[in-house]
């Protein structure tokens, strides 16, 4: 049963997959989250930036029932992660994609090296670096399908990307199809892949939120379900 808005359950369910109308019927997440914040509940509560929101989701609904309970403990590190800055959805973005390209079957190799590039350059432009100086980390990406990622440079240079069309399209897609290609890739584990992508994601949000990463995993509420 629930209590007042602003205070936690001392029973939450367990993860499951989708959105919920109750936590009688199963919880998500986000919806989770929304229960630590005070919020109602939501599986788009406003204490977590909405595109972390959104990897948080989808993550949920891609990870096996057997591996969906790790990401229980991470609940409360999202909560009071919200920022403006571009920074946070590039860098969300460019994290996906990133982990995503290595593995990622022949025909999505394009796409996704297009992503690695435009959020590597966005983050360019917001930084004030060359666009064309990418990150080591981007590189090492890249350097892993060297003809996507020679389509996908001629490709960048023709085409661009626009803020908006950037934070309304570009990023959610590249964070949608990086978690759906990793759940369906042949990786020994994508569950773990999942979760660790999650995990850094988390940690490198909250630095630009200006929370250190210790901030975010020490105040866990002993609520949070965690694996049986």
């Amino acid at each position: 049963m629930f209590r007042a808005r602003s205070e936690s359950p001392d029973l939450l369910p367990m993860l499951s997959r989708g959105k919920h109308r109750s936590p009688r019927l199963g919880a998500c997440f986000m919806e989770l989250a929304s229960v630590l914040a005070g919020e109602r509940w939501s599986d788009h509560p406003r204490c977590t930036h909405p595109l972390l929101g959104e990897l948080a989701r989808i993550v949920n609904d891609s990870t096996s029932d057997a591996g969906r309970s790790r990401l229980a403990v991470l609940i409360p590190s999202v909560v009071g992660l919200r920022s403006d800055d571009l920074r946070v959805d590039a860098r969300i973005a460019l994290r996906c994609a990133r982990v995503e390209l290595p593995v990622a079957a022949a025909e999505r190799q394009n796409v996704m090296a297009v992503s690695v590039r435009t959020a590597d350059r966005m983050l360019a432009v917001l930084d004030a670096r060359p666009v064309g100086d990418l990150e080591p980390a981007s590189r090492e990406a890249l350097a892993s399908v060297p003809a996507a990622a020679a389509w996908s440079d001629n490709f960048v240079r023709r085409a661009g990307i626009s803020v908006n069309g950037f934070r309304r399209h570009a990023a959610p897609n590249t964070v949608r199809g990086a978690v759906q290609a990793i759940a369906e890739s042949t990786v020994a584990d994508p569950d773990a892949v999942l979760h660790d992508l999650f995990e850094a994601v988390v940690d490198e949000v909250a630095v630009l939120c200006g929370r250190t990463t210790s901030d975010s995993r020490t105040e866990r509420p002993a609520s949070v379900p965690t694996p049986a």
